[in-house]
């Protein structure tokens, strides 16, 4: 017989007129290889059809269930209830807009994100569909591709004591997606360019250092290192400008 577990869980949903914010209390009996992702949809099966939260993939990719798991955001399909104490504390991720209960919109975010950061390719070049892409050396592609890794799950953004504070912070979610651009060498925007996108308080001068986001991210994103890249390489920019350089 497994442990007996106990969740308070996050109630509310904005739709519902006449409602307050509530925490709502459900047990369950533990089984093996159990995850938060397995305990919330067998709750709402056996005890709760009206609980509210976000999956789709269960693998750790699709970056949706995201919730703050006992003080720490985490996603449910990873985390393993054997890994935690039998009172589990689940609240919606903050700094996103709340769907209901344990969901949140991170989509908006996102999507505001990109266009603040100009997310795309800069380049004067003009696409030719018939001719073969430009090769690109084997050690960068894969700097690349690595922080492309990023599921977009808010995590990292959600543990943020900047973006806690800072509606317009853009948080390393962003700051990460800068990175991936700079060093890409079909972008051609200069250090100047990007500057006028991160150069400032609501960008990589805002980080207060805290790291939390690198802490807690589900896919172990050199997050450090590159908020170190761009924060010298901006501030050797930002030197360069006051010195009309």
């Amino acid at each position: 017989m497994g442990r007996m577990l106990t969740f308070e869980i996050f109630r509310y949903n904005p739709e519902e007129k006449g409602t307050e914010p509530r925490m709502q209390t459900y047990r369950l009996e533990e089984t093996a290889n159990m995850t938060l992702f397995i305990v919330l949809n067998r709750l709402r099966e056996e005890q709760d059809p009206s609980l509210i939260f976000d999956f789709c993939c269960r693998a750790g990719i699709c970056g949706s269930c995201g919730m703050v798991v006992n003080g720490r955001p985490r996603l449910a399909c990873q985390t393993k209830t054997k890994d935690l104490p039998d009172h589990i504390v689940l609240l919606p991720l903050p700094v996103f807009k709340l769907v209901g209960d344990l969901s949140v919109d991170t989509g908006v975010w996102f999507r505001e994100m990109y266009q603040k950061t100009e997310s795309w390719v800069h380049t004067r070049k003009v696409f030719d569909p018939s001719r073969e892409e430009e090769r690109m050396d084997n050690a960068v592609a894969e700097q690349i591709y690595e922080l492309e890794r990023c599921v977009e799950c808010g995590c990292c953004i959600a543990a943020c004591g900047t973006a806690r504070m800072r509606d317009d912070f853009l948080g390393a979610a962003a700051l990460n997606r800068v990175a991936r651009f700079v060093i890409d060498p079909r972008d051609q925007r200069t250090d100047k360019d990007y500057f006028e996108i991160i150069g400032n308080d609501y960008g990589i001068f805002g980080c207060m250092g805290l790291l939390a986001c690198e802490d807690i991210c589900p896919k172990n994103l050199p997050l450090q290192n590159q908020l170190g890249f761009l924060r010298r390489k901006m501030g050797i920019t930002a030197i360069r400008n006051l010195f009309g350089k």
